[in-house]
């Protein structure tokens, strides 16, 4: 695919791809190349939240993962069509409505609202369309009259469920189940099922209305539409009868994806109704699974009364998209210190900025002129955060390309002089956007990162020792003790400062 670059003002810092972008499929149980069903265009679908509550930090980290993967598509030339749901109707959604005694539209409508307040604060692009499902209801109907005809499903005095049994090569696709040790171990157990259930693996497309919940009308009485279903039918109604991509959190494979592959598939008639499976990881608490009952449950509300956004973005993806994070204080305070790094440097970059920049030299790392190396090395790292990405989006290797990138920027703008620095500041400006910025979205915008911050009381209790450390630092450094310049650079990291090397000597700030 062509590249396209969204921040260069007079280069293009991230080259060509040099190899195929490729993805972990969970169907297909490892990374394939990625192709799509119309060239140049991808039609991506991810299961949204269940709105009865606030968002918490899982919703935070699948979501910045599909965004992530949605920057990278776009950045490589793609055109993405991106669908997220909202399932709006639920078994919690009512029981919480009634516990609280509000309408549960009313409880639907402000849970979206504070959906959509959370992912824009951690600067999550939106996606081309959010669907409901109470808006899809005729769909559903219409899906499950087709699957009883076919013989895929049945009606019960409770509601309609499809038969697995009807369908028994497709169990375990995205999972490995085997469906013949299932039926060993279970003995065709239908207990805690609903009462007109044929086999415990069996799940429901409708279900009768009981008194007290919304309903729709349907050809099988009152009720309303199984989760499962629900996302069949947005999906094909979005994408038609197969799309590139369906992602979700690893929670979700099973039984909710799987079930999605049995509705489709046999309603359809094509298989693979999903050519890419997509799953991110979990998220743990201080090396615990998240848990109301334990204590450790974190709304994004909640955190982000004691983080920056982009901190908290920025530590969600310093880690690749499908493994497990264990989320605790020094993680947050780990992303905080390199975050702060981050900004300092584009924000002296963004000053140093000259108004007549000369053309760059091409860099060679091999050269002597320091120059020519520091653009050299920029361009080898600039290469490899294409190639982390390529590689099922790795992140993680993407920010140590970006964390390595702003140390030789930093080295670089405290010893460059004249039209040289000015040139190389604008580099550095298009390298951070072109990555930090448009990929990782970690960057604040320039209005902000130039904003004069408000006053720190911090900063003027420790201003005077900050500025005498500086001082010795710096005659150390002269003298070229480095033992000694290591050692004051240690005590100002443990009183909270980072330091920015400049042409015009070092500026400090708190982390």
């Amino acid at each position: 695919m062509p590249f396209e670059s969204y921040h260069c003002l007079n280069i293009c810092v991230l080259p060509p791809p040099a190899m195929p972008l490729r993805v972990h499929d969970t169907r297909r149980r490892g990374k394939v190349d990625f192709t799509t069903m119309n060239p140049g265009i991808v039609n991506m679908y991810v299961c949204g939240v269940t709105v009865y509550d606030l968002c918490h930090l899982g919703h935070a980290r699948c979501y910045l993962s599909f965004d992530l993967i949605h920057r990278w598509l776009e950045k490589s030339g793609y055109d993405v069509n991106y669908v997220q749901n909202f399932t709006d109707i639920d078994d919690k959604i009512i029981n919480r409505a009634n516990e609280t005694g509000q309408d549960w539209r009313e409880l639907v409508d402000n849970n979206i609202a504070t959906y959509y307040r959370d992912m824009d604060a951690l600067n999550i692009l939106r996606a081309d369309s959010y669907p409901r499902c109470t808006e899809y209801v005729d769909d559903m109907i219409r899906i499950t009259e087709d699957l009883i005809e076919k013989g895929n499903a049945y009606s019960s005095d409770d509601g309609v469920y499809f038969s697995v049994e009807s369908a028994p090569e497709k169990y375990g696709q995205l999972t490995g189940q085997n469906i013949d040790a299932v039926r060993s171990g279970a003995g065709g157990r239908v207990e805690r099922t609903g009462s007109g259930k044929r086999d415990h693996k069996d799940f429901a497309l409708w279900k009768k209305a009981k008194p007290g919940e919304p309903t729709w009308d349907s050809p099988w009485g009152p009720g309303r539409p199984g989760w499962h279903i629900e996302c069949t039918a947005m999906s094909m109604d979005a994408f038609g009868t197969q799309f590139d991509i369906h992602g979700g959190g690893h929670d979700l494979l099973f039984p909710h994806h799987e079930a999605e592959i049995f509705q489709g598939e046999c309603h359809t008639g094509c298989s693979p109704v999903v050519h890419h499976w997509l799953h991110n990881g979990f998220v743990n608490i201080d090396g615990e699974k998240m848990s109301k009952s334990l204590g450790n449950f974190w709304t994004i509300k909640e955190i982000l009364e004691k983080v920056d956004p982009l901190v908290l973005r920025f530590s969600l993806i310093n880690a690749h998209y499908r493994s497990p994070i264990d989320m605790n204080e020094q993680l947050l305070k780990d992303a905080e210190k390199n975050h702060s790094r981050l900004v300092a440097v584009y924000k002296a970059a963004l000053e140093l900025v000259g108004v007549n920049c000369p053309p760059l030299p091409e860099g060679d790392i091999t050269s002597q002129v320091p120059l020519v190396k520091s653009l050299g090395l920029l361009e080898k790292m600039a290469q490899g955060f294409a190639i982390a990405m390529d590689d099922d989006f790795n992140s993680r290797e993407a920010c140590a390309k970006v964390l390595g990138a702003i140390r030789e920027m930093s080295k670089m703008l405290g010893s460059l002089e004249g039209d040289d620095l000015g040139a190389y500041a604008q580099h550095c400006v298009e390298w951070l956007e072109d990555t930090a910025d448009s990929v990782l979205g970690v960057l604040p915008t320039r209005e902000q990162t130039l904003a004069e911050p408000e006053d720190d009381p911090r900063r003027a209790e420790i201003a005077d020792k900050v500025e005498a450390l500086l001082t010795k630092r710096n005659e150390a450094r002269a003298a070229k003790d480095w033992s000694a310049a290591d050692a004051i650079r240690d005590e100002l990291a443990a009183l909270g400062v980072v330091v920015t090397d400049t042409a015009e000597g070092p500026i400090w700030d708190l982390v």
